[in-house]
């Protein structure tokens, strides 16, 4: 990575952290608190890529090779179901899931998009524009489902003693345990699928940087067959002409 494009990253990952930031400490100004806020995934997600930008932007900025790419597509790809996950379901008054949307202050209203909007859409563009192409691999989409797995888990051991879920298709209480289980298999499959999707467009970018890295041919065209070349002047070495040659 050239200097100027490490600088460039170190920036983008800055604004990640920040906005990270911002979007805990405005969604906290409003009636939920940080300890609150804790158990969402949203905000696991959010920290998670968060910190693995901090770090990410401390190696490129000592000239470092980035982490792993199958832990920065782990982190990416769960910042953006928190995204997807948001709009598509929780926001999304067609949705069965759907939640009802307070009336947010301004603080808490730009804090929820800093989460939900922002972060999910600097972290795929980091790893879109940044990231080192063609290392992913289709059998990572599986290994990246342990971290939501672990969270159904933690949700639903903690709902067993709060009595309540964070959201409302993993909600024990509404569903019941089979209800859970139908959709967790749903988004399981969905974020496996998500998980494949990141491994196809990461082989799509390498084949296209790799063809724009291909030198180009050369413009000389061969003769064609059946002519014949121009003959070469023999080059003699070391013989000095006669000085009347010498025009």
């Amino acid at each position: 990575m050239s200097l100027r494009r490490r600088r460039v990253a170190v920036l983008f990952r800055l604004a990640i952290v920040m906005s990270v930031l911002a979007g805990i400490l405005l969604t906290a100004l409003g009636p939920a608190t940080v300890t609150g806020l804790l158990p969402y995934f949203t905000i696991q997600s959010n920290v998670l890529v968060g910190l693995f930008a901090a770090y990410a932007a401390w190696l490129a900025g000592q000239d470092r090779p980035d982490p792993p790419s199958a832990l920065k597509g782990a982190a990416t790809l769960y910042i953006t179901i928190t995204g997807v996950v948001y709009h598509l379901v929780l926001a999304n008054p067609a949705s069965p899931f759907a939640m009802p949307q307070p009336d947010r202050a301004l603080a808490d209203a730009l804090g929820n998009q800093f989460l939900h909007t922002v972060v999910p859409l600097l972290a795929v563009a980091d790893w879109a524009l940044f990231d080192r192409r063609g290392r992913l691999r289709p059998r990572y989409a599986a290994w990246w489902l342990a971290f939501p797995l672990g969270y159904l888990g933690f949700a639903l051991v903690r709902g067993l003693v709060v009595e309540r879920y964070p959201y409302p298709f993993i909600d024990a209480g509404e569903l019941g345990y089979d209800g859970v289980g139908v959709s967790a298999v749903f988004f399981a499959v969905a974020f496996w699928l998500l998980g494949l999707l990141f491994v196809g467009v990461d082989r799509v970018l390498a084949r296209a940087a790799g063809s724009t890295a291909r030198p180009r041919e050369s413009s000389v065209q061969p003769a064609p067959a059946g002519l014949p070349r121009a003959p070469v002047p023999p080059v003699r070495v070391g013989v000095t002409p006669p000085p009347g040659d010498v025009q």
